[in-house]
């Protein structure tokens, strides 16, 4: 085998690796109807706390179990995530519409969430 052959033996396995890895990734990332998850990572990564209406009351600061770098907010309701575990207003905090908010790069750390109520 010459070694542009090799080569390119290699890029593409490589290619495949890189492309399994990737949707592994994106099947850990999914968030359901119903659910607020928060991720460790940016981008959807590392580890997941998955909250909803059962484990999440309405109009309840909830610390979280990890330190938040990413999230979605696929609940019925508007919810509002904190930077500190006490949903201090005096820290950083931000509301977000209920039915599918998106951020893969949070501002600032999350480390509380409050859902509102109807």
């Amino acid at each position: 085998m010459s070694t542009k052959s090799l080569i390119a033996a290699l890029v593409i396995t490589a290619g495949a690796v890189a492309s399994s890895g990737i949707a592994v990734a994106q099947s850990d990332n999914a968030c359901d109807k119903g659910e607020f998850c928060v991720w460790t990572g940016p981008d959807y990564t590392g580890t997941v706390q998955r909250l909803d209406l059962e484990t999440a009351n309405p109009d309840e600061c909830i610390p979280l179990t990890l330190t938040g770098r990413s999230f979605a907010n696929r609940l019925s309701r508007d919810a509002s995530v904190y930077q500190r575990e006490n949903c201090s207003t005096e820290a950083e905090f931000t509301t977000y519409p209920k039915h599918g908010t998106y951020v893969p790069d949070a501002y600032f750390v999350i480390r509380a969430l409050e859902v509102w109520g109807p």
